[in-house]
């Protein structure tokens, strides 16, 4: 606390939200912020991106955490031999029930993002997308029965078709790539922050519309909302119409987004050990997802 002009530290509370870093809502006599120490799943060297990112984005008008930089200027330190920084607090709550009058505001600022983000210098590879999918199938292969009876057997099938058919010329960018409900806060109906950047990479800007699609448009029963969809990507394109490439592409991105989360859930799932303080994800909502994009033929099945 000393290296920074935050004023005295009241209170330090850890958050039990997040799997990836350990997180403390940090009061102080100047204001409230979270303290994260980044853990083994975070590499160190991605850590100027994300917080590079976090203040690019701040300063164009994005409504998101930004680091603080101490009194030597620098926002990365070490804190219980861990990299650690403190990060700005923002007011909301995410919506634990997503209405159809969410989805409009977040394509819009999904789009907002992708815009701001297009003079940011730092460059991220993605390690999510297709490449990374299948060292992630080969670990899980043998013990996926354990979720679903033939479970490696379809996810082969789909992973194949992914491989040969994925898009290489759609637009590119930065791109948040996990915009789930809990990374989006909302304060009196108004969205008020976009969180976690610590998955953001250089893709495919219409893959992070179909991280969307899957986060934000199917039901607690696992059906899906056209009129959801439909309210999202419109809320998408006020800001940056899609071209008639990433249109056409849309169900594919949709399959492979589902498939790079049933993955990493499938991974979690069977490779967390016993105790472990982290609540496991189920693969199978990924599933009733993967099988739903798998039959849809065009961008008019979102109700485009």
């Amino acid at each position: 606390m000393a290296e920074y002009d935050i004023g005295e530290p009241q209170s330090c509370k850890g958050i039990a939200e997040g799997v990836e870093n350990s997180n403390y809502m940090l009061a102080t006599t100047r204001g409230t912020y979270f303290l994260t120490l980044y853990e083994k799943r975070v590499d160190p060297r991605d850590l100027p991106f994300f917080l590079g990112l976090m203040d690019h984005l701040a300063a164009r008008g994005i409504p998101c955490p930004t680091p603080l930089h101490g009194r030597d200027g620098r926002a990365l330190r070490t804190l219980a031999d861990r990299p650690a920084a403190i990060i700005t607090f923002l007011p909301g709550l995410w919506p634990r029930r997503i209405l159809v009058d969410h989805c409009g505001p977040v394509g819009t600022a999904l789009a907002r993002l992708h815009l701001a983000a297009s003079d940011f210098a730092l460059k991220r590879p993605n390690a999510l997308s297709v490449a990374g999918w299948r060292p992630l199938m080969d670990a899980s292969r043998e013990r996926a029965h354990e979720v679903a009876p033939g479970l490696a057997d379809e996810l082969g099938t789909d992973l194949a078709a992914l491989e040969r058919d994925w898009p290489a010329d759609l637009p590119a960018g930065v791109i948040h790539a996990d915009l789930f409900q809990d990374n989006v806060l909302f304060l009196h109906d108004k969205l008020s922050g976009l969180i976690d950047f610590y998955f953001a990479c250089n893709d495919l800007l219409a893959y992070d519309i179909a991280v969307c699609l899957n986060a934000w448009c199917f039901e607690p029963d696992r059906s899906f909302n056209v009129t959801k969809a439909r309210a999202l990507v419109g809320g998408y394109q006020q800001v940056r119409p899609l071209s008639a490439a990433e249109r056409a592409a849309l169900p594919l991105l949709a399959r492979g987004a589902a498939m790079r989360f049933l993955l990493t859930r499938l991974y979690d799932w069977l490779h967390t050990p016993p105790g472990a303080m982290v609540k496991r994800k189920d693969p199978m909502e990924c599933l009733a997802w993967l099988r739903f994009h798998r039959s849809i033929a065009s961008a008019d099945g979102y109700g485009l």
